[in-house]
């Protein structure tokens, strides 16, 4: 309830002192708007660089594993070709 109160009476002595000090407060706004612009445009930056270098890193993984991937199955074919001619040799026997 103190809570509900406090909020009511910062907003009503907010919105007064926006009417008295609209003017200083279009200035404030004047001289800070580029300062956020310019950091969040920074941050912007800074974010899609990250996910571009994330996204290189896992094609360079998806890359790797598919080579591995590749190699697995040669792997496979040439134990498979082996087991076919040692099969075929106890069936000779």
């Amino acid at each position: 309830m103190k809570t509900l109160i406090g909020g009511a009476i910062a907003a009503v002595l907010g919105l007064i002192g926006l009417a008295i000090w609209f003017g200083e407060f279009l200035q404030l706004l004047a001289g800070a708007l580029p300062i956020m612009l310019l950091l969040g445009g920074g941050l912007a930056l800074y974010l899609g660089f990250d996910e571009i270098k994330d996204n290189w890193k896992n094609k360079k993984e998806e890359a790797k594993e598919a080579a591995a991937e590749v190699n697995e199955t040669e792997q496979y074919k040439s134990e498979i070709e082996s087991l076919k001619k040692e099969m075929e040799e106890l069936k000779a026997k």
